[in-house]
Formats: C-alpha cells, structure tokens, sequence
C-alpha cells in the first residue's frame, strides 16, 4: 500500500482574493492522481492550496541520482494556474497539456520532473496522456493532413530545421550536432559524447580510405567532418536550406586548411527518395523518425538500392517500446503536432523487420537512451540560459515555452524508458 502523504495545505504562495471552486472536470483529474503510486508529486492548485500525490517510499531504483539520471530528492512541483488544465489534458491527453504549458496556465522550476511522474504513473494516468478518442481524432486528422510526402517532407523539415542557424547555435554543442551524444562512462562532456557517437558508427562501417558514403539527413554536417578525417567521399543530403549553407561553408573553411588525406563531401539540397548512386556505406542519424510510416518500406527499398552488394549502413533512431506502439500509432502526441510534424517513430522490433524484408541483415545494435536523457538536460539547461539571446532574435514567449516543454518531454520519455534511442548496423546480403 502507498504511504500516507500529509494532508492538503496552503502554500507559500500568494492566494487569489477569491477562491475558485474547482469544476468536474478538474476534479475528474485530481481523482486519477490519487490512484498514482510512484514518484512524488506536489501539486499547488489555483487557490494556493498544496495537494501531493504518489509514494513517497516509493522511489524505484532507476531513479537513483546519477549524471544521468537526475532523479530529484524532493516532489515535482506542478503549479496550477488555471483548472482549465485538466480539461484540456483529460480531452486532448499530453498535447492539451503541452498547450497549457506554452499558454502559461501552469508551471513548474522543473518540468521534466512533473513528466516524469506522469510517466511513471501512466497505467493510472492513462486518459491524461492519450486524451479522449474525440481529442485524439482532431489530432490524429491534423498529423494526418502533413504526412511525409515529397514536398510534405520538404515543409515538414524547413519548419523546424529552418529556425535560422543563430537559434540552434545558441544552445548546441560547437559541431552543432542536433542528436544524442554517446558518453563515455565516467565522462560526461556534450562535444565530446558527440564525436564518441559518430567514431562509433565510422567504426561499424569499417571503411578503407577513398570510399564512398551516402549520408541521407546530414544536419549541419557535423558527421561529414568527423568521416573526412577517415578520408571518405561523402554525398550528403538536406531538405533545410539552412543547414546547407552551414555546411557547405564549414566545410569550404575545413578543405582550405587540410591538404591531404582529408577526403571530400558534396552537399545537395534533395530527398533521398531521388538518389540513384550506389555506394559502400549509408549513414542516417535520427532522420528516420521524419519519414512517416507510410513511406517506411520506400525507405528501406531506397537504402538496398543505394547500397553496393555487402555494404553496410548504420541507421541511428529513437524508438518507441512495442509495448505501447499500437496505442501510439492510433493516436498522436505533442512532438507530432508541434515540433516535427509529419514524424512517426517506430518499434526496434519493427524496423529491423522492415529492414530484413528489403535484404538488409542486422549485424548489430547499441541502446543508449539514458545517454539521450543526459544530452536534453544539457541543452536544456542552455536553452535557459539563452533566453535573453532568443528573445533578442524575436522568438516570443509562446515558442520559448514550446521548445521548453518539448525539450522537458523528451527528456523524461528517455530517462523512463518511454523511448530509446539505437544504432542498427546492418549489411546487404
């Protein structure tokens, strides 16, 4: 049985002149929480008043204070600003919550935190995460309606990719590098991790100098760099005009200063779907989550064609648990509406699958999500300390708060195991 907490109380912060009662719906939600048996949670309400929920003797072992994993001492925080929260949260599931955040209705000095307890809490909180079947229908519709098409893709990638580079240089590592670092145990440094990642997979591949690799989503070419020092011939490939002019700049200025031995990269503004080559190796580092599951099977069509007999391609994905793929793929979530539009993740189980179909045999994984875990905090905690620089470049309150809450989300779904991000090695038969 959970431990009793101690009852309701006011708070240290300033009431309201006069109390809001708290509407059914509001109180719909409030029952939920009491059915939580993990993790603490301190909710302050819109009257001031303190509510906790969860157990306090019941602090799993995962959440043990690490680098990795900061599992706080005290509750999550949740301050309510508004009961129209759970209305929203209860009819729309995280996106509504997600909304409320953005609109200022509710707060807390750690969101990531409060998403965790709603993680750990989420066979009690089932209808605050996934919403009702009509909130979700609305959602479902509007992803639907921006699926990954050739131009869908091309929109899709330039809403979020085109931010301007200034935005992502603000918070980024120096080699710009917008995927999870892979840490070394006992060091924890973002650029570093960032290069770890990317020997890691030069290494799989195991490529002598002068061959050819196809890098499909190649960001601001960050993993071109590390692979010309292998002297590799790079073809890189970018639907964001941004990146493109970023990375062929870097590289212009890195080709100016190294003469020999420091292999080559052209960049293209194009979809993968359209390449033709053939090539020793394929890297795609967690561009495979855009591509939308209806075009998943083209993907891998695409990666054997492009691929010379035994040639190896490395894809690094996140992924979701199979456990909760179906319930997933019916519904959607905030990142899907908000931050990368069109996306879909998928099943370890289910792209090794899909590769296997198209004659692309796995020779080897790594999982390391709490290393991504690691990585969001870290750029969180720069994008917070940038926020006067992302104000000064004209993004307002709404989209901070937005890519707060998106970078708290992630966070929280890695560190709970939620997601996982992976490196699949495969080979063409």
């Amino acid at each position: 049985m959970p431990a009793s907490l101690p009852a309701p109380q006011s708070h240290g912060i300033a009431r309201p002149e006069k109390k809001r009662p708290m509407p059914y719906r509001a109180s719909l939600g409030m029952a939920l929480l009491r059915r939580a048996s993990r993790g603490q949670l301190l909710l302050i309400d819109p009257n001031g008043v303190e509510h906790r929920f969860g157990d306090a003797s019941a602090i799993q072992p995962s959440q043990a204070t690490t680098p990795l994993n900061k599992a706080a001492a005290t509750p999550a925080l949740w301050i309510l600003h508004d009961w129209s929260v759970f209305d929203r949260a209860l009819s729309r599931g995280d996106v509504g919550f997600g909304e409320c955040w953005m609109e200022g209705l509710w707060d807390s000095p750690d969101p990531t935190a409060v998403l965790r307890f709603m993680l750990q809490n989420r066979q009690a909180l089932d209808q605050g995460i996934y919403g009702t079947w009509f909130g979700q229908w609305l959602d479902r519709l509007r992803h639907m309606l921006r699926r990954n098409s050739r131009s869908g893709s091309r929109r899709n990638i330039q809403a979020h990719y085109d931010l301007g580079n200034d935005f992502y240089q603000l918070w980024l590592d120096p080699s710009m590098t917008y995927s999870s670092a892979l840490l070394d145990q006992g060091t924890y440094d973002l650029e570093q991790g960032q290069r770890r990642k990317y020997d890691r997979i030069l290494d799989e591949l195991a490529l002598g100098p002068g061959a050819s690799v196809l890098e499909i989503g190649c960001g601001w070419g960050g993993f071109a760099l590390r692979a010309r020092q292998r002297d590799l011939q790079m073809k890189c490939l970018t639907l964001s005009s941004e990146q493109l002019t970023y990375a062929q700049t870097l590289h212009q200025f890195e080709s100016s200063r190294r003469q020999t031995n420091f292999g080559s990269a052209q960049f293209c503004l194009q979809d993968y779907r359209d390449e033709q080559a053939r090539y020793d190796g394929i890297v795609s580092i967690e561009m495979f989550e855009a591509v939308g599951e209806a075009y998943w099977d083209s993907y891998f069509q695409k990666l054997r064609h492009c691929l010379k007999p035994g040639g190896k391609a490395v894809i690094q994905s996140i992924t979701i648990d199979e456990q909760y793929f179906e319930r997933y793929r019916s519904s959607t979530d905030f990142i899907q509406q908000y931050i990368f539009p069109g996306g879909m993740l998928p099943s370890a189980e289910r792209l090794i699958a899909l590769a296997s179909s198209h004659g692309l045999k796995l020779y080897n994984r790594l999982s390391f999500g709490s290393d991504y875990a690691w990585t969001l905090a870290r750029w969180h905690e720069r994008f917070i300390e940038v926020d006067k620089q992302l104000r000064e470049l004209g993004y307002d309150e709404r989209f901070i708060r937005m890519w707060r809450f998106y970078l708290a989300y992630c966070e929280a779904g890695f560190a709970e195991a939620a997601t996982d991000v992976m490196q699949f090695s495969f080979v063409r038969h």
